[in-house]
């Protein structure tokens, strides 16, 4: 019985460590997304446009995978940094918005379960 309960806690912390590394006060996702030549510089990273910086690369290598897993292995506040990038592009730039979408879901499958997930 021990040994099921060591097992348990070590699987439940193990599961808790699996999520992304960004942390919310690394990024000022209002502040990106209201400012254009922000958004466009997030937007032409993310899709292959432009340069990136060390924070933008870092989310870039997750990114497909968090898009793709409707933001499983995200936390709250990251779960709100998504949601604020995709609105801000949708609404600000809708033709970025749409080469993103296009960049990584171009089959239209994964958006909607995300939308789901960060709402």
């Amino acid at each position: 019985m021990k040994l099921f309960i060591a097992l348990a806690t070590l699987v439940v912390l193990v599961a808790g460590q699996d999520t992304y590394k960004l942390e919310k006060e690394e990024l000022d996702i209002d502040e990106v997304v209201s400012n254009p030549e922000l958004l466009n510089s997030w937007f032409s990273c993310f899709v292959d446009q432009g340069p990136c910086n060390q924070l933008q690369a870092r989310l870039k290598v997750d990114l497909p995978e968090g898009i793709q897993q409707a933001c499983a292995k995200c936390t709250a506040p990251q779960k709100v940094i998504f949601k604020t990038f995709f609105t801000g592009l949708q609404e600000k730039a809708p033709a970025d918005f749409e080469v993103f979408r296009q960049k990584f879901d171009p089959e239209n499958k994964y958006f909607g379960p995300l939308a789901k997930a960060v709402a």
